[in-house]
């Protein structure tokens, strides 16, 4: 993520709309952490009461159009990965969700671990976030924290210490 001069939000352009998450990305603090919690929290009250089925086209739709509209505004701004692009930490969100059930204690364990991943960045996620790049390298590296997110909750799950979290 670069830190630099705030992107602003052109609220009539859907582009900017999605990638500073709805707003979430202007956030002055830790705006990653501030649109990963909306992201729960949208899991919480609308995505996690849909079949698998509908919640993977949701993520693949999401992510797709993710890509498009974080490439345009990288190009626009001369920028790469910009702190207030967020709709990555929306995607990533909902992947590492995908594992979790309905308790609280396991939506929070899987935000969490997301944040935990996306900043730790372990290897797949550090090779896609310096070596892909574009808005495929802004989306990718998120999936890849939320796809070691979902795997570490559902070995949590397997050992039975997800029930402690129900």
């Amino acid at each position: 993520m670069v830190r630099t001069n705030p992107l602003r939000m052109r609220w009539g352009d859907p582009a900017y709309l999605l990638a500073l998450g709805f707003g979430t990305g202007l956030s002055p603090k830790a705006p990653g952490t501030v649109a990963s919690a909306v992201a729960a929290l949208i899991y919480w009250a609308a995505l996690g009461s849909l079949s698998l089925a509908i919640q993977g086209a949701i993520i693949g739709f999401g992510f797709v159009l993710g890509v498009v509209a974080i490439t345009r505004i990288e190009r626009e701004s001369a920028s790469h990965d910009h702190g207030s692009i967020v709709w990555d930490e929306f995607i990533g969100v909902w992947i590492a969700l995908l594992a979790a059930g309905p308790a609280p204690l396991e939506i929070i364990a899987g935000f969490a671990l997301f944040r935990l991943f996306d900043i730790w960045k372990p290897w797949p996620v550090s090779w896609a976030d310096k070596h892909v790049s574009g808005g495929l390298g802004v989306m990718l590296d998120d999936v890849l924290a939320g796809i070691l997110s979902a795997a570490t909750l559902l070995v949590l799950n397997q050992a039975g210490l997800g029930t402690l979290l129900t």
